[in-house]
């Protein structure tokens, strides 16, 4: 029985991990933002998986979805900086908003973690951005974005992106969550 389960469960990651790196590159920019940052909705296999199996499974679905995104479609740089970067706001946002839905029950629990978990990103990103990646952009593809200028990137394009991002996959996320949520608790955790 265990090892039928863990087939199953190995199964469904793999197939969502799947299903998030096909919806990586169905991204689109918003207007207002930087032409480089993009939505998409690849966070909602990764949600899935951490609310129907754990945390660790949300985070694994993320790291498989940017590593089959490397290997498919490479860097600008030659390193992953745009997927490890990713990796970061995704696993992030998974892992707050399922730790909040398990230790607050039903949909307000997800309502407070993706909302948490959106202003959470935000913040990390920003600080990410400014201190590790653009830096690294920076220095890889002589990307020279500083002082002033790369203040004003982060605090009117990057942190209000990943704010308006995370309401955008909330409000995505609810009620699809809310159809799914019956089949995928009898059919994958019972």
């Amino acid at each position: 029985m265990t090892k039928k389960r863990s087939t199953k469960k190995l199964t469904m990651l793999s197939l969502l991990s799947g299903i998030a790196f096909f919806m990586q590159y169905l991204n689109f920019p918003l207007p207002p933002f930087p032409t480089f940052l993009k939505v998409d909705f690849s966070e909602l296999p990764a949600l899935v998986a951490g609310l129907m199996f754990s945390p660790l499974a949300g985070v694994s679905v993320e790291f498989l979805k940017n590593l089959l995104h490397f290997i498919f479609t490479g860097s600008e740089s030659g390193l992953p900086i745009g997927q490890m970067s990713n990796f970061l706001a995704g696993s992030t946002f998974v892992l707050i908003t399922v730790w909040i839905t398990r230790n607050i029950s039903g949909t307000k629990g997800l309502i407070v973690g993706m909302g948490t978990a959106t202003l959470t990103v935000a913040i990390l990103m920003s600080i990410a951005n400014y201190w590790v990646f653009l830096p690294a952009y920076a220095f890889l593809i002589n990307w020279a974005v500083e002082g002033p200028e790369k203040t004003a990137l982060v605090l009117y394009g990057i942190a209000p992106f990943n704010l308006v991002k995370g309401m955008i996959v909330a409000l995505v996320f609810l009620p699809l969550y809310r159809r799914l949520k019956p089949r995928l608790q009898s059919r994958f955790t019972g």
